[in-house]
């Protein structure tokens, strides 16, 4: 089967799959599963629950496929299905925000880089976000990963900007110490 990649044929795919092709669908599931499931994943935490999200998106993408005007990409339009049943998810599970702010004695130092970036310093965060708190991973995974800036995040999760970047701050901070931990 061809591999697809260019934007005309991603949105020959849509157009088919507005015509219910199966074959569009399968195609369209190949190019953007693994992409879509990591972003789950780095939200939930949880590889059978980012599994059960990555369906559950696809299905609705493909059921409202009408409702997907054109404006952004097609993968941009899938992303933010998946984002927002993965915070869905994490709701359900009465994910509870702290608000930090009170906690701030001082100003902690954001750009804070106390590790060097290697394969094996990449593997042992991708393990230790998943300790992280759901608040903690689910904020960081939107801002780092999903390229989500702080007001985004605070409308997107219904609280305070300064809340999204306290919550970031600390995130970088636990896992910066769960990381010196086990180097």
């Amino acid at each position: 089967m061809q591999f697809v990649t260019t934007h005309e044929e991603t949105t020959k795919l849509v157009e088919l799959c507005r015509k219910g092709s199966s074959k569009a669908q399968y195609e369209l599931y190949r190019l953007y599963a693994k992409a879509m499931y990591n972003t789950s994943l780095r939200i939930v935490g949880n590889r059978e629950e980012a599994e059960d999200i990555l369906q559950e998106a696809f299905l609705d993408g493909f059921m409202k496929i009408d409702f997907y005007r054109g404006d952004s990409t097609f993968g941009a339009w899938l992303k933010s299905i998946v984002v927002n049943k993965s915070i869905a998810r994490l709701r359900s599970r009465r994910l509870q925000f702290e608000d930090l702010d009170m906690f701030l004695a001082e100003p902690i130092d954001e750009d804070n880089d106390d590790f060097e970036e290697n394969e094996h310093t990449i593997q042992i965060l991708k393990t230790l976000l998943n300790e992280l708190s759901s608040g903690y991973r689910l904020v960081l995974s939107l801002y780092l990963f999903e390229g989500y800036d702080h007001k985004e995040i605070s409308e997107i999760l219904g609280i305070s900007e300064v809340t999204s970047r306290s919550q970031f701050i600390r995130a970088k901070q636990r896992l910066l110490e769960l990381y010196k931990t086990r180097k």
